[in-house]
């Protein structure tokens, strides 16, 4: 039975008590079979136990049990802990490896964080598992861990970076999927494995090929020289007059340079072109764009033939295919020019697809060409879908545009579709013929005059305000005719759209300059009725134009040059494909499908000018194989070297070892630990790959040395175990100091080295005892008011008396003089968790509010946080890392904590500002090794500070917060809540309010102010008749307010 199944429900049912077997079916025999499914009560209560005994048989039978529960449907959300714990629990894998990856599959599913060290850990034994699918599905389990908790990314990169030295072509694919997840920047990783990646590229599964080939296409933009020198072609080689005749040769020596394609990038070009042959779109689109954006512009033209064989497929990768052609075939004509009868549009295609092919035929027309492809458009004019008959027209005067020979044939044919019975084809006509006759005005005098006759029977707004337009500008060229039409159009102004109106006064204007004897009046007659028009922009442009054209005595320096800005020439309109600026996305992205950047696009980068060192991918067999990582129990090697090595080496061996599996990545800390920087490994990976022989002969060292360690931490567990009492106190400056004393070890005898790590430890113990005095001296830091006693049992306020006394006679705000802030009634000892000791790694911290004015600012709500250190190793440097706050939000951290001992506890002070709100403060908890994620969340009864007043002020005060800064309810209160004292308790135990004398004794009153605004908070709780109370808070912060009313209402209704 797998260890996994059980999971697959593992968000099922509530927080019941379990219902273990509580229907027993009386008809059940009591065979082995149908024993799974047996609701014997005693044994239901004893699964818990099963769970956590020593022996795999209980545990399985256990799980089958849980499984048959669930089937019955049956809720096992208690059993939930104990269930997750044996999944990732070594004493419970199965030999069969698919139950292996499941379970894997399923731990990494759950989206729990406080089970991420447990999830780390089955990465890391998976990754060196002996079969190929498991580790795979490691790979994919690095994704979902890093997306649940980001600040594991060192570690995942440590994981990445030895599972892309994995040979196995089914783990490639996911790895490389890992890293584009987690550190796509960390091009550094991907050097020594490029050639295995290509050349292990043909025999990857195909998604896994897309990745890759996305992942190598960004690679070779960073590390290869542009190819496309050699097609740019030269400059012209005529010496420049004011040139020098050293400038001549500098540009005559970089002529004569040729271009050599590097061998990596020419292995990566001759790796990919099989994948052409692909059945899969993806693949055959993944190594298009490759081509394209990385081989020399000479050989990009074999994709061609790949793109038109994949029109053969659905239309949603038509969609994409054509999309990624229409960019190619702007900047390359020649590439698809042979497969041009591929583009022809189909009756059955989808407008989606045939306005993509129609974009394509634009981009491929010439001379050549044009008239087959005009007859062709001739018949895709007359379909009846009328969008891509519009589409259609506008293509034909794109092609009108580029192609000069066809400009006539093609306003010839467009004004013959003017008497075509589609309104909407007309329509098109007018626009498309309105931009051609920009380009060449003054030849087409009887072509405006038809189009000025079917102002009658169009009715499309931009098709009537585009002739409009047209005679307007050629009003001087048809002097009989425009007036005409200005006389229509005055008779149907008030009905036109606001588009037309805008057109009908600008051609108002132009007739008023240009022949002003007819015109005068009808111009006058249309100002005054766009003068009160409903549109104002119409309204406004009446105004302009009549300050402008007729002149007056208040009439501008512009009114003379009316003629000039109406009449002047107009620049002719450019069509453009909408694909023109799209070449600056990777081909086949969704950001180039969307035309705008999508979440996580990451842009290629520009060709280096020089090109790195390329010794970089060089890969020395020995080494590799030295550093391989090699499955669990193979690594067993050399045990008489041990001695070569400090007692902490050993120590972090045995200790990082705790598995078979886990025994490579231990040894692989413990090079770090042994390196004795802060750096992650793979950084110096990359730092080691790129030196000399030196480094070669170091790596060869530090193999030795993993396997040495390996074997050692194996067979002398009970050795380091004596040992770690002795080491568990050292320092960080221990570890560099040991690393130096091993370094230099190799070449001594064995005697010196142990009397070194004598004297090593001496000035350790002397560094130790500084450490106490540095400590004991910083507790005195005003700014913590830290307890100086032994740890802390339970948090207490950690300001003296003297300070609280002094704080109490503050008057915190002068916006009132009835303000003044007095003490707590009440302070809760009521602890939150900010950091779980597992979350943590041993560190815990809990948080709870003083009740006191913050000593950091008066602004500031006071955080008393006790940090407690339930290993048995020191904690140094707890300090606050980074901050995610809100805007607004500000924080005033304590001073870092050198050191934690063992067991040790300690009380510092923070200080945050709110802003009067239940925001979240969102920090980091670091200690020297780790960073933690945290966040303090206050109850809206935190915001507050008690405030001392009389019963007539408080009167006072609320008759000015009425209305809208009043909210009530009415609660039903408990018997036992009928007294002013029960009421009190409750009242001050969710907020910290302050108690206003009251004359009347079923009237209870409460006031406080908010720590950040010092805006009053009033709270009246007024007892009814029978067992109904009303609860009214008035307060300008609206809603706070109401907040503080939802929490108060069930504490008082409750009994």
């Amino acid at each position: 039975m797998s260890s996994n199944s059980f999971a697959y429900n593992e968000n099922s049912g509530g927080g019941e008590a379990t219902e273990l077997g509580q229907d027993a079916t009386s008809a059940i025999s009591n065979s082995g079979a149908v024993g799974l499914f047996s609701s014997d009560l005693k044994k239901n209560e004893d699964l818990k136990q099963m769970l956590e005994s020593n022996k795999d048989s209980a545990k399985l039978d256990a799980m089958k049990r849980i499984v048959g529960m669930i089937a019955k449907g049956k809720n096992a959300s208690e059993l939930f802990p104990a269930v997750v714990k044996n999944v990732a629990s070594k004493n419970i894998e199965d030999p069969n490896q698919l139950i292996r990856a499941s379970a894997l599959r399923v731990l990494s599913s759950i989206r729990v964080p406080i089970i991420v060290p447990i999830m780390m850990l089955a990465i890391k034994e998976a990754s060196a598992d002996l079969s190929p699918y498991v580790r795979k599905n490691a790979a994919h389990a690095i994704q979902k861990l890093y997306s649940l908790d980001p600040e594991q990314k060192e570690m995942l990169i440590e994981v990445i970076e030895k599972l892309l030295k994995d040979k196995s072509t089914l783990v490639a694919g996911s790895v490389v999927m890992a890293f584009e997840e987690v550190c796509p920047d960390r091009i550094d990783l991907i050097h020594k494995n490029y050639r295995k990646l290509c050349n292990l590229l043909v025999d990857v599964e195909e998604w896994g090929q897309v990745v890759i080939i996305h992942m190598l296409t960004r690679y070779a933009r960073t590390q290869f020289v542009s190819p496309w020198k050699e097609d740019d072609g030269l400059e012209d080689n005529e010496k420049n007059f004011y040139e020098s005749d050293e400038e001549q040769k500098e540009k005559a020596d970089k002529r004569k340079k040729p271009y050599t394609m590097d061998p990596d990038h020419r292995l990566l070009i001759r790796t990919t072109k099989p994948l052409l042959q692909s059945r899969n779109a993806a693949v055959v689109m993944a190594v298009a764009q490759l081509y394209w954006h990385i081989s020399p512009k000479s050989e990009a033209g074999i994709i061609s033939k790949s793109l038109v064989r994949l029109l053969r497929s659905s239309r949603e990768v038509q969609y994409i295919v054509l999309q990624n052609i229409a960019t190619m075939s702007i900047q390359r004509k020649g590439m698809f020019e042979p497969y041009l009868k591929s583009f022809y549009v189909r009756s059955t295609d989808p407008t989606m697809i045939k306005t993509l092919k129609l974009e394509i035929l634009t981009n491929l027309a010439n001379e050549a060409n044009i008239s087959t492809l005009l007859r062709e458009f001739q018949t895709y004019v007359k379909s009846q879908d009328k969008q891509f008959a519009a589409a259609t027209i506008q293509t034909i005067g794109r092609c009108a545009t580029n192609i000069l020979e066809v400009t006539d044939t093609c306003l010839n044919g467009l004004v013959c579709l003017l008497s075509n019975k589609d309104e909407i084809v007309v329509a098109e006509s007018v626009v498309v013929i309105k931009k051609l006759l920009q380009m060449q005005p003054a030849q087409h005098g009887e072509i405006i005059k038809h189009m000025a006759k079917l102002l009658d029977s169009i009715t499309v707004p931009v098709a009537r305000a585009s002739i409009l337009w047209l005679i307007g500008e050629n009003c001087e060229r048809v002097p009989i005719i425009a007036p005409d039409v200005l006389r229509k159009m005055a008779k149907s102004f008030t009905n036109e759209d606001d588009l037309v109106k805008l057109q009908i006064l600008n051609l108002g204007a132009k007739l008023y300059l240009t022949n002003s004897k007819q015109t005068k009046l009808l111009t006058q007659y249309i100002l005054n009725l766009g003068k009160y028009d409903q549109n104002y922009d119409i309204r406004d442009r009446t105004r302009f134009i009549r300050q402008l054209i007729v002149p007056n005595e208040k009439s501008g320096a512009l009114s003379k040059y009316a003629k000039k800005i109406f009449l002047a020439q107009k620049p002719a309109p450019l069509l453009e494909s909408p694909f023109k600026d799209r070449d600056h996305f990777q081909l086949g992205t969704l950001s180039h499908t969307l035309n705008t950047k999508a979440t996580g696009y990451m842009e290629l980068s520009n060709w280096p000018e020089v090109a790195p060192d390329p010794s970089v991918r060089n890969v020395e067999e020995v080494i590799e194989l030295a550093k391989e990582w090699t499955p669990s129990g193979k690594a067993k090697k050399e045990k008489p070297a041990k001695k070569f090595y400090s007692e902490s080496e050993e120590e972090e061996d045995s200790s990082d070892s705790s598995s078979d599996s886990e025994s490579e990545s231990g040894s692989e800390s413990g090079e770090q630990g042994e390196e004795g920087d802060s750096e992650d490994s793979s950084e110096d990976s990359s730092s080691e790959s790129e030196s000399g022989s030196e480094s070669d002969v170091e790596n060869k060292r530090k193999a030795t040395r993993n396997s040495k360690t390996k074997g050692r931490g194996d067979s002398e567990g009970g050795e380091t175990e004596n040992e770690k009492s002795e080491t568990s106190g050292s320092s960080s400056g221990e570890s560099s100091s040991i690393e130096d004393s091993s370094s230099e070890s190799e070449s001594k005898s064995e005697s010196e080295s142990k009397s070194r790590k004598v004297t090593k430890e001496k000035e350790t113990k002397i560094k130790q005892d500084r450490n106490l005095i540095t400590r004991d001296v910083s507790l005195l830091d005003l700014d913590d008011f830290n307890p100086v006693s032994v740890p802390v049992a339970r948090p207490t306020p950690a300001l003296s008396p003297s300070l609280i006394a002094d704080l109490e006679g503050l008057n915190l705000s002068t916006s009132s003089s009835v303000i003044n802030v007095s003490t707590p009634v009440f302070v809760p000892m009521k602890t939150h968790v900010l950091l779980h000791r597992m979350s943590g790694k041993g560190l815990a911290a809990h948080y709870f509010f003083s009740r006191q004015p913050c000593i950091f600012g008066d602004k500031m709500v006071s955080v008393q946080i006790t940090l407690n250190n339930t290993t048995d190793r020191k904690i140094e440097n707890i300090c606050i890392g980074e901050k995610k706050l809100p805007t607004g939000m500000e924080m005033h951290v304590f001073n870092p904590i050198e050191s934690l001992e063992p067991g040790g506890s300690i009380t510092v002070s923070m200080g945050i500002d709110f802003c009067d709100s239940t925001q979240t403060a969102s920090f980091q908890l670091c200690t020297k090794d780790d960073c933690f994620n945290v966040n303090i969340q206050p109850p809206v009864g935190e915001l507050l500070l008690p405030v001392a007043m009389s019963e007539k002020d408080f009167k006072k005060e609320q008759g000015m917060l009425t209305g809208m800064n009043e909210t009530s309810t009415v609660i039903i209160l408990a018997p036992q809540n009928f007294t002013s004292s029960v009421i009190l308790q409750k009242i001050v135990n969710v907020a910290n309010v302050g108690v206003v004398p009251s004359g009347q004794d079923n009237i209870h009153r409460f006031a406080a102010k908010t720590v950040h605004s010092g805006s009053l908070m009033l709270v009246t709780v007024e007892l009814k008749e029978g067992s109904t109370a009303q609860l009214i808070i008035n307060t300008e912060k609206t809603v706070i307010g109401s907040v503080l009313l939802r929490e108060l209402k069930p504490v008082l209704s409750q009994g």
